[in-house]
């Protein structure tokens, strides 16, 4: 169960950094553009990976990206409907949410999860 808690921390390390890549405004402004350069050091290469790394241990790789993945594009959706005022329209909704019901088939119905080869 520690796995999920570990891919968890990976998966918010990475969307931190890529949230605010939209308020560096093309690296134009100072704050936003230094937050994303510390935070895609400092949690992106270090936090991101070493708790991907740690996930790999118990999840096969495939699965853990899926579940990165699909994680990471519904976080940053939903990051820039809250901070930046972004709507999706219906496809990109439904897109979005098949995204996020493959990661739950996986975790729901895949025997592949107990297997880490």
């Amino acid at each position: 169960m520690i796995q999920w808690l570990y891919l968890s921390v990976a998966i918010v390390a990475e969307v931190i950094g890529t949230s605010f890549l939209k308020s560096s405004e093309g690296f134009t402004r100072l704050w936003p553009s230094l937050v994303v350069v510390v935070s895609y050091i400092l949690a992106f290469y270090i936090l991101a990976f070493y708790f991907l790394a740690l996930t790999l241990k118990t999840l096969p790789v495939g699965v853990a990206y899926a579940v990165w993945a699909g994680a990471g594009v519904a976080l940053i959706a939903l990051a820039g409907y809250l901070f930046f005022g972004q709507t999706l329209d219906l496809p990109a909704i439904l897109g979005i949410g098949l995204i996020v019901a493959g990661v739950m088939v996986i975790n729901v119905f895949s025997g592949s999860i107990g297997s880490t080869h």
